[in-house]
C-alpha cells in the first residue's frame, strides 16, 4: 500500500515515455503503416513449410552458442606442451587452438555442453537448409518471381558449406587437420594459380602458421554477417513476393491463404523454436560428436583412421577416391585430374546448374505467369526424376566417402567396392530417373482412377445373384480439388525443319519435359475453377508464347 502510488506514477510515466517516442518516431517513419502491413500477413500452414524455419532457428542457436565459444577460443597455431586437466594427453606438443579447444571440454563450465550444441546446430542447419531447397525444387516453388530467392537460397547453402568447413577445422586436431591437408591438394591443383593460391592462403609451405586465424576471422566474422545479410534478404522477398501455398479452394495464383503472423503464426514460431533449441540442447548433452581429445593434436605426417569428413562435404571426398588417378603435364603445368575434376569441377558445375535451373526451366516451357500455387512433385514426373537422380547420385558419392569403414564392415577389398561405386555412380542416378518418372505416371494414373471410381470404402457386397462388388464413395471435394487443379504447361510445337537449332533443341527439350502426362476427367464446373486458381498476370514477350495450361 505503501509503494503503490509510486508504482503507479512510475508506470504512467514510462506509459507516456514509450507513447511520445513512439509518436516522434512515426512521425519521421512509417512505422504504423509497416507494421500493419506486416503483421496481417497471410502465412499458411502447412508442415513442409516448417524446414525452412527449422534452419533459420538452428542458425540462431549457432550464433548464440558460438558466441559463447568465442569467449575462451584462442585462434593460434604457437606451440606450447599442454598441462591441462585432459590427463591422457598432458605432456604433448599442440598449438594454442587444440589446447583452448581441450580447455572449453574439460574446464569451462558448460564449455563441453555448448560447443557440442554448436556442433549439432550446424549439421541441423545444414541439413534444413538441404531439405528445405530440395522442397523448393520439387514444388517448383522457384519459379516466377522467385527466380532471386531461389539464388539467394543456393548462396546461402554454399557459404553455409564454407561455414562448416571453417568450424569443423578450427580446432587444430588430427581428424580437422587431415581434412586441411586435403583442402590444401584441392587448392594446389588448380592449374597455374594453384601454388601462388596455396602460399598466399597458408601463409608459406603446408602446414603454415597463419591458417587458423583467418579461418577464425571468416568463420566468426565475415561470413556470418553475409549468412545474416542474406537471411534478411530472402526474408525481405518471402514477405514482399507472397508464400506459396498447397491447392485448395479458395487458392489461387492470385492470392495467399493463411493464417496472419500475429498472433497465430508468432506464437506457432516461437513454440517451435524453444523445441529446436530443446533438441539441440538435448543432443549436446547425450550425444557426443566430434570429440577430438579422442583424435590427439594435428601432426603433418601423421593421418588419423577412419577419417570421414562431416555430411556435407562427404561427396567431395567420395569423388575424389572414386576418380581414377589421372594426371597430365601441358607447357611445363601439371594438370592433377584425379584432385580438380572431382573437387574444382564438380562442385562449381554442381552449383551452376543450381543456380542456372530456374532460367532453363523457364526457357524450356516458354512460361511468363507468376506461379503461388505449389506444384505436386507427381505432376511434373522429369523434374522430379531429375531430382531423385541427383540426389541418388549425391548418396553414392557421399558412401564412397566412407569406402574403407563400409568395406572393412562388409569384408570386401577397398578395390573391388571402389569399382562397384564408379558403376552405380553412373547408373544409379539414370535408374533412379527411369523409376521415379514410372512412379510418377502411376500415382497420376491412380488419382484419375480415383476421380472415376471414387474412394474405396473397404465395404464388399453381394447380389442376390452370388455376385461380388466394393462399394466406392466419391471424393471429397477439397480433396478432388486438389487432385484436378494443376498448372502444367503443354510441349512446345515443333518450329519446323527450316528453324534455327536453337529453337528445335528448345522443342525437343519442352516434349521431353511435358509430353508424358494422364489427362485427369473434370466437370465444365471444375474447368472454371482450375481457369481461376492457375489465371496470373501474363508479361509476354518477343521469345515466349502465352503460357498453354491442361485444363
Amino acid at each position: 500500500m505503501l509503494f503503490r502510488k509510486p508504482a503507479e506514477r512510475m508506470e504512467k510515466k514510462v506509459r507516456e515515455t514509450a507513447f511520445s517516442t513512439y509518436v516522434a518516431v512515426d512521425g519521421r517513419a512509417p512505422i504504423s503503416e509497416a507494421a500493419k502491413a506486416l503483421l496481417r500477413k497471410a502465412f499458411p500452414d502447412h508442415w513442409s513449410f516448417l524446414l525452412g524455419e527449422i534452419a533459420l532457428y538452428s542458425l540462431l542457436v549457432l550464433l548464440l552458442t558460438g558466441s559463447y565459444l568465442t569467449m575462451y577460443f584462442e585462434p593460434s597455431m604457437s606451440r606450447k606442451v599442454y598441462d591441462g586437466a585432459y590427463g591422457p594427453l598432458r605432456g604433448l606438443l599442440m598449438s594454442d587452438a587444440y589446447s583452448s579447444t581441450l580447455r572449453i571440454s574439460f574446464e569451462v563450465r558448460g564449455g563441453l555442453l555448448i560447443r557440442q550444441m554448436h556442433h549439432w546446430a550446424a549439421l541441423v542447419f545444414i541439413s534444413a537448409l538441404g531439405v528445405h531447397m530440395l522442397r523448393v525444387f520439387f514444388t517448383g516453388a522457384f519459379r516466377r518471381p522467385r527466380e532471386l530467392n531461389w539464388a539467394v537460397g543456393v548462396t546461402l547453402f554454399m557459404l553455409s558449406l564454407l561455414e562448416g568447413f571453417g568450424g569443423y577445422s578450427l580446432p587444430d586436431d588430427l581428424l580437422s587437420g587431415t581434412g586441411l591437408r586435403t583442402a590444401n591438394t584441392i587448392v594446389l591443383s588448380i592449374p597455374v594459380v594453384g601454388t601462388y593460391l596455396s602460399y598466399f592462403l597458408w601463409g608459406g609451405t603446408y602446414p603454415g602458421h597463419i591458417l587458423v586465424p583467418r579461418l577464425y576471422v571468416l568463420h566468426v566474422l565475415f561470413i556470418p554477417g553475409l549468412l545474416i545479410a542474406l537471411l534478411g534478404l530472402h526474408l525481405l522477398l518471402v514477405v514482399y513476393l507472397k508464400h506459396t501455398h498447397w491447392p485448395a479452394p479458395g487458392r489461387s495464383n492470385r492470392n495467399a491463404v493463411g493464417q496472419p503472423i500475429f498472433p497465430q503464426f508468432t506464437a506457432k514460431s516461437t513454440g517451435l523454436f524453444l523445441m529446436v533449441f530443446s533438441v539441440m540442447s538435448g543432443l549436446g548433452a547425450v550425444a557426443q560428436i566430434n570429440p577430438v581429445w579422442s583424435y590427439g593434436p594435428y601432426v603433418a605426417d601423421q593421418s588419423s583412421t577412419d577419417v570421414q569428413p562431416d555430411w556435407y562435404v562427404g561427396f567431395l571426398e567420395g569423388a575424389l577416391r572414386l576418380m581414377p588417378p589421372w594426371e597430365s603435364n601441358v607447357a611445363g603445368h601439371t594438370f592433377m585430374w584425379n584432385v580438380l575434376i572431382p573437387a574444382v569441377v564438380l562442385p562449381a558445375l554442381l552449383f551452376l546448374i543450381l543456380y542456372t535451373y530456374p532460367v532453363f526451366e523457364r526457357w524450356v516451357t516458354g512460361d511468363p505467369m507468376e506461379h503461388h500455387v505449389c506444384d505436386r512433385p507427381r505432376n511434373f514426373p522429369t523434374r522430379t526424376a531429375l531430382g531423385v537422380a541427383a540426389i541418388v547420385f549425391y548418396a553414392v558419392l557421399l558412401a564412397a566417402g566412407g569406402n574403407d569403414v563400409i568395406a572393412t564392415l562388409f569384408r570386401v577389398s577397398v578395390e573391388t567396392l571402389t569399382w562397384i561405386l564408379r558403376v552405380l555412380l553412373i547408373i544409379g542416378p539414370v535408374l533412379a530417373f527411369l523409376i521415379t518418372k514410372r512412379a510418377c505416371l502411376a500415382l497420376q494414373d491412380h488419382d484419375r482412377e480415383l476421380l472415376e471410381e471414387g474412394q474405396e470404402t473397404g465395404e464388399v457386397v453381394q447380389s442376390v445373384y452370388g455376385r461380388l462388388t466394393e462399394r466406392s464413395r466419391p471424393l471429397e471435394a477439397a480433396k478432388r480439388y486438389h487432385v484436378v487443379v494443376r498448372d502444367l504447361p503443354k510441349p512446345l510445337p515443333a518450329p519446323g525443319r527450316q528453324a534455327p537449332v536453337r529453337h528445335r533443341v528448345r522443342a525437343a527439350l519442352s516434349a521431353w519435359y511435358y509430353r508424358d502426362r494422364v489427362d485427369m476427367p473434370v466437370t465444365v464446373a471444375e474447368r472454371r475453377e482450375i481457369t481461376a486458381a492457375t489465371k496470373g498476370p501474363v508479361l509476354p514477350s518477343e521469345e515466349e508464347r502465352p503460357h498453354a495450361t491442361e485444363k
